[in-house]
Parts: structure tokens; C-alpha cells; sequence
């Protein structure tokens, strides 16, 4: 069973101060968790077929629900649901974001959940202890529906901006990183029978802003801030 650091459910469990600490690691560049979160997902928009529409999406690691709440604008027509171990980032989420179409579970209640049909997850498989790892992944997969996908992203070991604003922030401080081939390997060992190759995001920092429409044509090369793998359930 999915079991979080114990440093890492504390610091979730105080939703403000995850924010201020999130703010503070990621100043260095320029940008704000809501730009990130914006063009994390706008990327994997466009890497999706052209005819996937979602009616169900689950957000793996809610945390206070903003990132649930976007996806329910790029994608109106489905329901979501965010799922967390953090009782007070639930809460948070539900008192801000909750809604008709959007709602926040434990994620102990996941597996009564109807089928999804994308997953999504950003900066959570950092915080789950290695050995555990390949069960969160069969228990996202045992949630999805066939053909459903999971996006799992991640920060790049790889590049030294991400282990910067880790190593600013109090809960990331002591997490242990993912690499890109080690995420993609797994998703195939959760279950996932059809993995992408890794797509690296995030190269030039606001202050390099002119150079960015250089960032899609080095996508496949490791040296974005973050990355991300999506698998496909058969």
C-alpha cells in the first residue's frame, strides 16, 4: 500500500505553508507554480491524440487541489478527481476547488472509484519510498480504464536548476529522485503495456524567455527542469 514520507505528509498536511515553500524553491526562475502547471499540462495536451477527451481524470498526489481544478478547465466535459494521503490538503482542496464536476477523495477510497480514463501525477513519485513504487503505479493502473493513460511527471536528476529548488524547499529537501529511464521501466513494471519516451520540459528560465521556441525540438534531450512518461493501459 502506498505509504508518503512521514516529513513529506507533515509539511502537505500545512496546505499555506507548502505553497510559501513551493513559491520560494521555484523563484529562481523567473516563473510561478501556476505558469508550470499551466504549460506542463498545455505540453501534454498536444503529445496526446487529437481525439482524446477524457471523461474521468484522476490527479495522483492532489495535494490542495489547484492542479485538479485546471484540469477540469482544459477538459469540460470531465469529471475529476484529486486523491491525497494529506487529510488537511483534502480538506483544503474541497473547501477551494470542490464542485459538480470536481471532488477529493483519500486515496484510500481510489479503489472504489470508476474507471479513469487519464491519470495524471507531477512531483509525488519522488516522495514515496523506492521499494514502493511499483505498487502506487499497479494501483493508478488497477484505477484506469483500457486505452486509459497516465501521465506521470517528474523533476530531472539531470539538471542542476531542479536540484537546486529542491534543495530550497523543506518537504523536497531529502526526496529521492526518479531518472527517466528508471520512471519509464516503472510504468511497464505497474502494468502499463505501452510507455513513451521521456519528454523533457522547462530548459530557459523567464530571463531566457526569447529562446523558449527552441524547447520543443530539444524536448527528447535530458536537460529540461522536468520530465515526463505516459503509459497506456491495453
Amino acid at each position: 500500500m502506498l505509504r508518503p514520507v512521514t516529513a513529506a505528509e507533515n509539511l502537505f498536511d500545512k496546505s499555506h505553508e507548502y505553497e510559501q515553500m513551493l513559491d520560494a524553491g521555484i523563484q529562481l526562475s523567473g516563473e510561478t507554480r501556476e505558469w508550470f502547471m499551466v504549460e506542463r499540462i498545455r505540453d501534454l495536451q498536444a503529445q496526446l491524440p487529437p481525439d482524446f477527451r477524457p471523461r474521468r481524470v484522476l490527479d495522483f498526489g492532489c495535494g490542495i487541489g489547484d492542479t485538479a481544478a485546471h484540469l477540469a478547465k482544459v477538459y469540460p466535459e470531465a469529471k475529476v478527481v484529486g486523491v491525497d494521503t494529506a487529510e488537511e490538503a483534502i480538506a483544503h482542496a474541497r473547501e477551494v476547488h470542490g464542485g459538480e464536476r470536481i471532488s477529493f477523495r483519500p486515496l484510500g477510497e481510489l479503489d472504489a472509484e470508476p474507471a479513469f480514463d487519464l491519470c495524471y501525477t507531477n512531483g509525488v513519485f519522488h516522495h514515496i519510498p523506492p521499494a514502493e513504487r511499483e505498487g502506487a503505479v499497479s494501483l493508478v493502473h488497477r484505477a484506469m480504464a483500457s486505452g486509459g493513460r497516465f501521465a506521470l511527471v517528474e523533476n530531472n536528476p539531470w539538471n542542476p536548476g531542479a536540484r537546486l529548488v529542491m534543495s530550497r524547499i523543506d518537504f523536497d529537501r531529502d526526496a529521492i529522485m526518479l531518472w527517466p529511464r528508471e520512471t519509464r521501466a516503472l510504468l511497464a513494471s505497474g502494468g502499463f503495456e505501452e510507455t513513451t519516451a521521456p519528454r523533457f520540459l522547462f530548459l530557459f528560465p523567464r530571463l531566457l524567455a526569447f529562446l523558449r521556441f527552441l524547447e520543443p525540438s530539444l524536448a527528447r534531450l535530458p536537460l529540461g527542469a522536468q520530465y515526463y512518461v505516459v503509459g497506456t493501459k491495453a
